[in-house]
């Protein structure tokens, strides 16, 4: 009977936090792998406070949906792109089902379809950001890292040919993430999501510039290296995200995560760094609104 309820409680979303009195932005979110619709999410999360989100696309048919959602709801903005794990399986194909499309070899013609795809979403007005593109090493074996870094500079090259964000996926891949970056040159706006380097590597970031986006796992218990780097970023360049359905913040990990519980993961931030809710709120509202380029939207909205 232990096992089953402990079934049942993964699968239950958490309670609703308190309110936040500063509104602020989920700064990473994929709305199309949560439960419910749309509507629902954007309202749950406007009730708590959060009332702006970037929806982020992994692939071609997610970022076209961001696109699409993007331009009825003011309060959402999109982000397009590739996922860096993605790249390699349209060219490679996909046997092992990670995309859920299992796919045979594209080859080139097939990644440049793709990638011309992306680069025409970027056009769009609703479409604020290119990502999440970067490097992943723990996922892609070493057949498709030269595909991974082929597509990151694609994709930095589209984020500023259009002026857009470029938001990082990084995953085991610090130093080439970085290298790459001041290789080809990082876009003005540079946000890295999920932040999950350590303290000496967020003061490298601040010397560019950009922007490290902390997300659950910053309050996990055993995640101190973390912690130091949030407490190593300085405060005009934190945002956070959920990256929802992923990484639900302590109390609740391994249940289901989604933009309302933002509230949870800037509480545990603002403790640990002695900051007042609303000031470490005030801030990350503005810091969300600078790197991605809009206006700060006064509250939930109707859609367009």
């Amino acid at each position: 009977m232990a096992g089953k309820k402990n079934d049942a409680d993964r699968t239950t979303p958490p309670p609703l936090p308190e309110p936040l009195a500063v509104p602020v932005a989920d700064s990473h979110t994929h709305l199309d792998m949560q439960s419910g619709t749309p509507a629902e999410g954007l309202a749950r999360a406007a009730s708590v406070g959060v009332t702006t989100v970037v929806q982020v696309g992994c692939d071609v048919p997610g970022s076209q949906w961001a696109a699409d959602l993007a331009a009825r709801y003011p309060q959402v903005h999109a982000a397009v792109a590739l996922h860096p794990n993605e790249a390699p399986r349209i060219f490679l194909g996909d046997p092992d089902d990670w995309s859920g499309r299992r796919r045979k070899p594209g080859g080139r013609d097939a990644l440049d379809s793709a990638l011309a795809e992306i680069d025409r979403l970027a056009a769009l007005p609703q479409v604020l950001a290119v990502g999440e593109t970067g490097l992943d090493y723990f996922r892609t074996g070493p057949e498709g890292v030269d595909l991974q870094k082929e597509s990151f500079r694609r994709h930095i090259e589209i984020a500023k040919r259009h002026g857009k964000a470029l938001v990082i996926h990084d995953r085991d891949a610090h130093e080439d993430v970085i290298a790459l970056l001041l290789e080809e040159g990082a876009p003005e706006r540079t946000v890295f999501h999920c932040y999950s380097g350590d303290a000496a590597m967020a003061k490298t970031c601040a010397e560019h510039g950009w922007y490290l986006s902390f997300a659950g796992p910053v309050t996990y218990k055993a995640n101190h290296a973390l912690r130091e780097a949030l407490t190593a970023t300085p405060l005009d360049r934190v945002l956070i995200e959920t990256d929802a359905p992923f990484l639900t913040p302590h109390p609740y990990r391994g249940r289901p995560n989604a933009p309302y519980l933002i509230p949870v993961t800037l509480r545990a931030m603002a403790a640990h760094l002695a900051l007042a809710e609303d000031e470490l709120a005030t801030a990350i509202a503005a810091n969300t609104a600078r790197a991605f380029g809009y206006r700060p939207h006064p509250g939930d909205g109707p859609a367009r």
